[in-house]
Order: structure tokens, then C-alpha cells, then sequence
């Protein structure tokens, strides 16, 4: 499907600010960028820069007052993810290099204390996708999906044990798990087709056989027509926005319509 994507955001500043945004998604496995805009009000000049997550970002300043920011794109998605049922384990020795950051743990996803959860969620399970897919569905199952009950601040440790949480925290505990049994495990975020309400979204992909497979904890069954942004091993490295000084975000839209063209 093709997807006319965007994003809105408005800070204000009491000083000019440094700014750095991760807004803009790049074809890959799964989607292709066919074209995209962004504005700046005041218009500014950033400078492009791609992280050492192969993200791409703007880096500028912010003037005083009221700024604006626009984003639009056009993708050419998937309409399926796709499935390996059966999938086997890598071990480490055999993982790519750019795979063993994401078998560690980190701020938000503390895998090095959630071994028993995560054991006997897999119990009797042989196959590396299959594991992980056991723990998917576990925490669509077990965890409730509510807003304003976790924080910024949240880690996989606390939605373990109080079951409930937002995308973000369904990710976390997702990854958590998942690299407790040494499977390598990031977070990503992006925009999902029809999802209500509309925000942008998070899920996590694990590395299995010789790629990365999506998995979504919030979905009961599995939705393609995603566009991934930007991938990390925690939410601290996939913000939308990070910013600087005395410079507040203060509103965010987000929107994600199927194209009218008919694809070729």
C-alpha cells in the first residue's frame, strides 16, 4: 500500500535552543520512500546527519519564539510482515557485528534480571522465532494496554510487575525478554496504517536466522503497512525530538492516510 504520511510539531523557545529531530524514514526491507518535505517556520538551516543506528537526522537551532515543524512523505509499504515460523537461533559467535549492542542490556530494558519471566514463558519451545513469538503473545495477553499508567521514566522491570503500560512499555518488556534468552532485540518506531488513536507507534524487532522479523505486542495478530523511522535499543535513542535548553514542545500531530494514487 502506499501511505501519505506526517508530522506536526510546535515548541517554543524562551532563547534559541539546539534542536535534533529523527522524523525522516529511509527505503529498506519493507518500505520505499517514493518522496518527502519538511518545512521550517522560521525557516531555518539543519544539517543532516545519519546516527550510528543508521537513522537520519536534523541537527539546527532553534530561534526565539514560536517554531514549527512539518514533515511529510510518501512510502510504499508492505501490506504483511513477514513470518519464519520455525526460524532458529544464531549464536553469538555467528551474530553481524552491528547485532551484538542489541543482545546488552540497556537503560529502559533490563534483560539481565527478567531471566525466570522469561524462561517460563518459552518453556518447551524449541525454535528462536517461535520463542519469541510465545513472548509477544504473552504481553498482548498479560498486559494491559492503559494510558497515563507508566512515564518517561518507565523500564521493562516495573510494567513486568505492575501489567500495564503503552507501546513503549509493551516494547521494552518485549526486548528485555527476548535478549534474556540472547536473542538480539531493538526497539523501533514509526507510523502503523490505521492504528486508533493515531500517534506514532513502537515495536521491536529480533534478529533470527539472517534478518530482522517484526513483532508487535499491541496487535492480537500481525499488521503490515508500518513505516519505520527510527531503531534503537531503548526509547532514550529513538526520541522524536531531543532537545535543548529553553525550548518546550508543545503541541504533536500525526497522521498516516492510504494514498489515493493507484500503485504501478
Amino acid at each position: 500500500m502506499r501511505l501519505n504520511v506526517g508530522c506536526y510539531l510546535l515548541f517554543e523557545a524562551i532563547a534559541p535552543s539546539p534542536l535534533i529531530l529523527m522524523l525522516r524514514p529511509r527505503s529498506g526491507l519493507g518500505q520505499r520512500v517514493l518522496q518527502e518535505e519538511y518545512r521550517f517556520e522560521p525557516d531555518v538551516s539543519p544539517v543532516e546527519y545519519t546516527d550510528s543506528y543508521g537513522n537520519l537526522c536534523h541537527r539546527l537551532l532553534t530561534p526565539q519564539g514560536i517554531f514549527q515543524v512539518n514533515f511529510t512523505a510518501t512510502v510504499e509499504t508492505a501490506d504483511e510482515i513477514d513470518i519464519q515460523l520455525g526460524a532458529s537461533f544464531v549464536p553469538v559467535q555467528d551474530l553481524p557485528d552491528y547485532a551484538l549492542q542489541f543482545l546488552l542490556p540497556s537503560r529502559y530494558c533490563q534483560s539481565d534480571l527478567l531471566g525466570n519471566l522469561a524462561n517460563e514463558i518459552v518453556a518447551g519451545i524449541e525454535s528462536a522465532y517461535d520463542q519469541v513469538e510465545a513472548i509477544r503473545h504473552w504481553i498482548n495477553t498479560h498486559i494491559e494496554y492503559h494510558y497515563q499508567t507508566s512515564d518517561a521514566s518507565t523500564s521493562a522491570i516495573e510494567t513486568a510487575k505492575t501489567r500495564q503500560g503503552v507501546c513503549r512499555d509493551f516494547v521494552h518488556l518485549g526486548i528485555a525478554l527476548c535478549r534474556t534468552l540472547t536473542i538480539p532485540t531493538r526497539m523501533v518506531v514509526g507510523y502503523l496504517y490505521q492504528l486508533e488513536p493515531m500517534d506514532l507507534h513502537a515495536w521491536f524487532e529480533a534478529f533470527i536466522g539472517d534478518r530482522w522479523y517484526t513483532f508487535d505486542a499491541t496487535q492480537s495478530e500481525p499488521k503490515g503497512n508500518r513505516i519505520a523511522i527510527a531503531y534503537g535499543r531503548d526509547a532514550a535513542d529513538v526520541a522524536l525530538a531531543t532537545q535543548f535548553g529553553l525550548l518546550t514542545l508543545t503541541e504533536m500531530k500525526v497522521w498516516v492516510d492510504a494514498s489515493e494514487t493507484v500503485n504501478s
